[in-house]
């Protein structure tokens, strides 16, 4: 018995030591395949790895599904209603038994039976499906996939050459640092896909269409920024030369150098008898006469200052400005015959505020209560505001004005707060809106408005702030 085992157990004992080696193979392998993928920069979460081992949804996250669903969905539903219209043609074909070499049908009809009924929806949808874009690797230094932020939302070729981020021609970082420039539109032009196709819809190189008040309805609508378009812009026939400065700021311009078609008035002195066909907290701004009486005389109200008296708290030391309201430039033509540039914003809302202002010689600055003040921080001496923000407007958003304003005022610079009005019981509510910055008082007056508004006007500077 002892004898025949004693082979059984050698060959026991040897697959035993044959199992060892085999497992021992195992780990250093697992060991050397594990520092590979190490190596590799696996467990970095490397973008590039991870578009390999983690699938489509972390390597395209971002990519918006939807609106390329949207896209084909678009396009299927072309396909779909070509393929029914050729099925009904077909069947009233045999319901009739028309004989394509009998009937009287001519050449031409068919013609162009096939152009509009067939090609042209084909080719539709094969366009539609071309300007498809999906992510791609994008980049100079590092290949990443990136879409293209609303491309597929929109159809006309044209926006979407415009929202298309353009690479620097030698392939080299731009003068920016940046790899790509992005031209931007609003977000919430989205919403108004119809007006922004229609306002984009031109022949490149040609005239744009007078369209003025489509784009200044984008704009209040938060389609702010709009595109730049590529075509000529339209001006009067009969545009004059301005009158020279001396003349002109104090002078109504002449009639010929604007572009009447989207007013109720025909004229500045339309404007001038009739204000209510103008904006309605403007009523006599188109008066020059009035206008030269602003912050020069004394007035009853202790809420008016006057220019004088203003300059004289920073004598030599304010030079340039803002004028954030609604008005025809009066305060900055006041300003500029004490040597102060002041850049007046303006809306066309049912009179041409920007042209007016600009034909004064000052300087228009067309911009929505929606946009962020494209100037650099801590550089303007004033903001003056009056006629445009008063107790209508969302505390929220005013937080956000005052905030922008703050940025761009400089240390020691004034904001003149001009007949702020609201109702009486909400002027605590807006006198810390106007404190909560912690300006120095200079100048604050209050004076009743009606029975249930009050008037409000502050002079307060921007203290010094330790970085």
């Amino acid at each position: 018995m002892g004898r025949s085992c004693h082979p059984k157990c050698r060959l026991g004992r040897l697959m035993s030591w044959l199992q060892i080696v085999l497992g021992g193979l195992v780990i250093i392998f697992s060991i050397c395949s594990l520092f590979k993928f190490y190596s590799a920069g696996f467990f970095l979460h490397n973008e590039d790895i991870c578009r390999q081992f983690y699938g489509v949804r972390e390597a395209y996250e971002g990519f918006d599904l939807k609106a390329l669903s949207d896209r084909v969905g678009e396009v299927l539903n072309r396909l779909e209603s070509l393929q029914e219209k050729l099925e009904s043609a077909v069947q009233q074909m045999e319901k009739n038994k028309v004989d394509l070499h009998t009937t009287n049908i001519t050449k031409l009809e068919y013609k162009k039976y096939l152009e509009e009924e067939v090609i042209r929806p084909l080719y539709s949808a094969h366009i539609s499906l071309r300007l498809i874009r999906l992510p791609k690797p994008e980049g100079i230094r590092n290949s990443t996939m990136k879409e293209e932020p609303l491309i597929n939302t929109f159809v006309i070729e044209e926006i979407r050459k415009y929202i298309t981020p353009k690479q620097s021609r030698v392939g080299k970082i731009t003068i920016y640092g940046t790899e790509r420039i992005s031209n931007t539109i609003g977000h919430a032009c989205v919403l108004y896909k119809k007006e922004l196709e229609e306002y984009m819809s031109y022949d490149i190189g040609s005239y744009c269409k007078d369209d003025w008040n489509l784009a200044q309805k984008l704009m209040l609508n938060g389609c702010d920024p709009l595109p730049r378009r590529r075509c000529l812009t339209r001006a009067s026939m009969v545009y004059q030369k301005p009158y020279p400065i001396n003349e002109s700021l104090w002078r109504l311009p002449d009639d010929r150098n604007v572009r009447w078609s989207k007013y109720l008035c025909r004229n500045f002195k339309c404007l001038m008898g009739n204000n209510s066909r103008g904006y309605s907290k403007c009523v006599g701004c188109f008066e020059m006469e009035k206008e030269k009486l602003k912050w020069v005389t004394n007035s009853s109200l202790p809420i008016d200052f006057l220019i004088n008296d203003v300059l004289a708290i920073k004598l030599g030391e304010i030079r340039i400005g803002l004028d954030f309201g609604i008005g025809t430039g009066t305060f900055a033509a006041r300003m500029r015959e004490h040597n102060v540039t002041i850049v007046s914003t303006a809306l066309n809302l049912g009179a041409p505020f920007n042209e007016m202002i600009a034909l004064r010689g000052l300087i228009p600055l067309y911009l929505t209560l929606n946009q962020r003040l494209p100037f650099f921080d801590n550089i303007m001496d004033m903001i003056h505001t009056s006629g445009f923000l008063d107790g209508w407007i969302d505390l929220q958003l005013l937080d956000f004005i005052l905030f922008d304003w703050d940025r761009i005022l400089r240390p020691g610079g004034l904001l003149w707060i001009d007949r702020f009005f609201c109702q009486r019981k909400d002027l605590d509510v807006f006198m810390y809106m106007f404190l909560q910055l912690r300006y120095k008082k200079h100048k604050w007056a209050i004076s009743p408005k009606s029975k249930d508004e009050v008037y409000f006007s502050a002079l307060l500077e921007k203290p010094p702030r330790a970085i």
